[in-house]
């Protein structure tokens, strides 16, 4: 009789043995020979040696199937005790797994191009109005990058610019302050990583959500790099930005140059980097329209109606300007 000791880093063990150890028993059951305890991230096995290497075998296959699919179900443990190749859930390119296994996919046609710019380049600009799922794409691509270890760690950042607020009249201190501008980013991630292992993930700095000013004077390698809302950064900051990219790291910049709520005497970085990068080597750009919006479909109605009274106006204040002349 032997000792073995296996360990799951790699998975948010809630996942792996399921609802009151569910899964956990069910393994047990399959192998009445062998003595199985758990605890975290750690499986203790007693048995004869060549039982407790295959088992020690099969839970590293059941901890990639979990990671992949944020999920482990009693067919796929059955399967895998068996020694047989668990099936995969049913989705057509799904770039990850969320939570309970919710399959994340690119729905629309400048979807499907964001990830395939994604792949071809080291920046990628997404750009396009609300709600076309540019920025939650951007970071689904950055979280299969992190599961799939091509990267060591995901850098989330927004400018912490007020769209009629103020920062100083919020309470709290700095932190309560900017955390509410980032909430989107958190939200999205919520989607796709479990609560345990997102929060593993925050505490170890595997995964940063910060302010753009706190980017200055870094050098971000072995990262995917996800910049959102770009279009209320000013040239000088996105300019800094775009610097810190360091070695095997990719950027997504996201933004829509139709909602910036910059002071009006400042210019956009977004719309000047777009112009001074067009021709550069390694840079991508897709642009979303509002057919591409899958929000609850009010939201695309929205986007047309605020399109056609800006034209309306436009041409109001066309005709003005050429009666006054």
């Amino acid at each position: 009789m032997i000792e073995r000791i296996i360990i799951i880093d790699g998975v948010d063990p809630v996942s792996f043995y399921g609802v009151n150890n569910c899964n956990l028993q069910l393994i047990r059951n399959l192998h009445p020979k062998l003595r199985i305890a758990a605890r975290g991230s750690v499986i203790k096995v007693i048995g004869e040696d060549a039982e407790t290497e295959r088992f020690e075998k099969a839970i590293h296959e059941l901890e990639a199937h979990c990671i992949k699919y944020n999920k482990l179900t009693e067919d796929a443990i059955i399967d895998v005790l068996h020694g047989k190749q668990p099936n995969d859930l049913k989705a057509d390119e799904a770039i990850i797994y969320g939570v309970n296994g919710k399959p994340i996919q690119a729905r629309t046609p400048h979807q499907k191009e964001l990830v395939e710019t994604f792949l071809k380049n080291d920046l990628t600009f997404a750009l396009g109005p609300a709600g076309t799922g540019k920025t939650y794409i951007a970071i689904a691509l950055a979280v299969r990058a992190l599961k799939n270890r091509e990267v060591r760690k995901i850098i989330l950042s927004r400018p912490a610019v007020e769209a009629g607020e103020k920062l100083g009249f919020l309470p709290g201190d700095m932190k309560d302050k900017i955390d509410p501008y980032l909430q989107p980013l958190y939200d999205a991630l919520e989607d796709m990583i479990p609560a345990a292992k997102l929060k593993e993930y925050m505490e170890t700095k595997v995964i940063q959500i910060a302010p753009l000013a706190f980017m200055r004077g870094r050098t971000l390698s072995d990262a995917i790099i996800v910049l959102d809302e770009a279009q209320n950064t000013t040239t000088h900051q996105i300019k800094m930005f775009l610097t810190r990219l360091g070695m095997n790291a990719k950027m997504v910049i996201t933004g829509d140059v139709t909602q910036i709520d910059l002071p009006r005497s400042t210019a956009s970085g977004l719309v000047r980097a777009l112009n001074v990068l067009r021709n550069v080597e390694g840079v991508g750009k897709v642009e979303f329209d509002k057919k591409d919006i899958v929000r609850a479909r009010l939201v695309q109605r929205i986007v047309e109606a605020y399109e056609k009274y800006d034209s309306e106006q436009a041409a109001k204040d066309s005709a003005a300007s050429e009666n006054e002349e």
